[in-house]
């Protein structure tokens, strides 16, 4: 972490359980200002969880949360107000217009914005032509852009995104990475989940993966396969000779399908 970033979001030896199953075991990681972090796991590694807690959705069973500086436990109010999410799926009013919903989401926050910045608002997504335009009649990832300017409305220091490009073609897709990363280029603390290996490697600046509610592996994507591409669990899975990290992901994390 270099002079110029500081922490935004602390994770601390978190563990979450549900009854007598333990669903995360002391996981840790920090993301700092202007980086995007990637968490990454199969089904039923302990992602979600993570992610609720960081949300303050569940209230963990021990470790420490962080945003800003706030204690999601002991000052939630404060911590949420530094946070932005981006769901995996929309739910916005489909009868609403884009500006419309732009406007209402400000306000939800305490911003007026007058129809200038609301029209900035739509550039920024490249969407200046469907201000008009109600929720409902937008595409996929026309949609995903809107959630995303939603999310970073009041400025917040961390955006969590949870699988953001899910069931996007590959031109939505481009269009939102670059989307994630000018929010970077902002300064924020970029928090995100996917399941594409691709995405976590052209857009994370580092990445870590879970398993059975444990962090395995934490460090830069080039740093993971350079580390891991000579282990054989990882060349037995190595399709065309190059090691990927999809390679290093199922290498560590196993071939068999989670539920």
């Amino acid at each position: 972490m270099s002079n110029q970033q500081r922490a935004i979001l602390e994770v601390d030896q978190l563990s979450v359980s549900y009854g007598p199953f333990e669903a995360v075991k002391g996981v840790s990681f920090t993301v700092a200002s202007g980086e995007i972090f990637g968490l990454l796991g199969p089904n039923g590694a302990g992602k979600t969880s993570t992610l609720s807690a960081i949300e303050g959705l569940l209230r963990p069973q021990g470790g420490q949360i962080n945003v800003a500086g706030f204690s999601i436990l002991q000052q939630p109010l404060h911590a949420k107000a530094n946070m932005g999410v981006q769901l995996q799926s929309t739910s916005f009013q489909a009868e609403l217009t884009v500006a419309e919903i732009i406007r209402l989401f400000a306000g939800i926050y305490g911003k007026e914005l007058t129809p200038e910045e609301v029209e900035e608002k739509l550039v920024e997504i490249n969407l200046q032509d469907s201000g008009t335009k109600r929720f409902g009649q937008l595409s996929g990832g026309q949609q995903q852009r809107v959630s995303l300017v939603i999310s970073t409305i009041h400025d917040p220091q961390l955006v969590l995104l949870d699988e953001p490009t899910t069931g996007l073609d590959p031109q939505s897709r481009r269009q939102l990475w670059d989307r994630i990363e000018a929010i970077k280029a902002q300064g924020h603390a970029v928090l995100l989940t996917t399941h594409s290996m691709e995405e976590a490697e052209a857009v994370c600046d580092r990445i870590a993966i879970i398993d059975h509610g444990r962090v395995i592996a934490i460090d830069t994507p080039e740093a993971l396969i350079a580390a891991h591409r000579n282990d054989p669990d990882v060349i037995a899975v190595s399709r065309k000779g190059k090691i990927t990290l999809e390679d290093v992901f199922i290498g560590l994390t196993g071939r068999a399908v989670r539920s």
